[in-house]
C-alpha cells in the first residue's frame, strides 16, 4: 500500500473529489441520450438483456461512448478518493483501503461486459446478476468507510482545537 500513499495528499483527494462529482454529472445527459436506465444500474443480467433490446444502435452507440469514456474514469476518480481517504485517514490500517481497490476492479469488469454487449461483440450480460449487486456493495462500503474516517478524523481536529483554546 506504501506506493499508494500520495493518493491521500490533499490536493490529490481535492481533485479526486472534484472528478468524481464532474464525471457522476456525466451521466445524466447520458441517461437522457439513450432514452432510459444505463445498463450499470440495471442489477440482473436478464434485465439487462432485456434493456439492450431495447435500444436503437444509435443509443448503444451513445451508450458504449459513455461507458468506455465516462464509466472508465468515474471508479477511477471515486475508488482513488476512497481509497485516498483510508490511506491517509485510516492510521495505518491500510486493509481499510482494499474495499475501493476492489471496487474499482469490479466495476470495470462490469464496463467491459456492458461494452462487449453494446458493441455487439460477445453478449456476457449475464455476469452482471453478479458483477453489479458486488459493485454497489464494495462501493456502500468502501464509501462507509471514507465517510467514518473522514468524520473521524473532522471530530478529533475540533476536539484538539478545543483543547487548544
Amino acid at each position: 500500500m506504501e506506493r499508494f500513499k500520495w493518493l491521500g495528499h490533499t490536493w490529490v483527494l481535492l481533485f479526486l473529489l472534484v472528478a468524481t462529482v464532474a464525471v457522476g454529472a456525466m451521466f445524466g445527459p447520458l441517461q437522457k441520450q439513450i432514452e432510459g436506465p444505463l445498463l450499470d444500474m440495471i442489477w440482473t443480467g436478464g434485465a439487462a438483456v432485456d434493456r439492450l433490446a431495447q435500444m436503437s444502435a444509435e443509443q448503444r452507440t451513445a451508450h458504449f461512448w459513455g461507458t468506455v469514456l465516462t464509466d472508465t474514469a468515474y471508479p477511477l476518480a471515486y475508488g482513488g478518493l476512497f481509497i485516498g481517504l483510508a490511506l491517509r485517514f485510516g492510521r495505518g490500517r491500510d486493509w481499510l483501503a482494499w474495499p475501493a481497490f476492489i471496487v474499482i476492479i469490479v466495476d470495470l469488469v462490469e464496463n467491459t461486459v456492458q461494452a462487449l454487449a453494446l458493441s455487439e461483440t460477445v453478449n456476457l450480460l449475464t455476469a452482471k446478476t453478479i458483477l453489479t449487486p458486488l459493485k454497489f456493495l464494495l462501493f456502500a462500503v468502501a464509501a462507509l468507510i471514507a465517510i467514518y474516517l473522514l468524520a473521524w478524523a473532522v471530530g478529533a481536529k475540533i476536539a484538539d482545537m478545543r483543547e487548544k483554546s
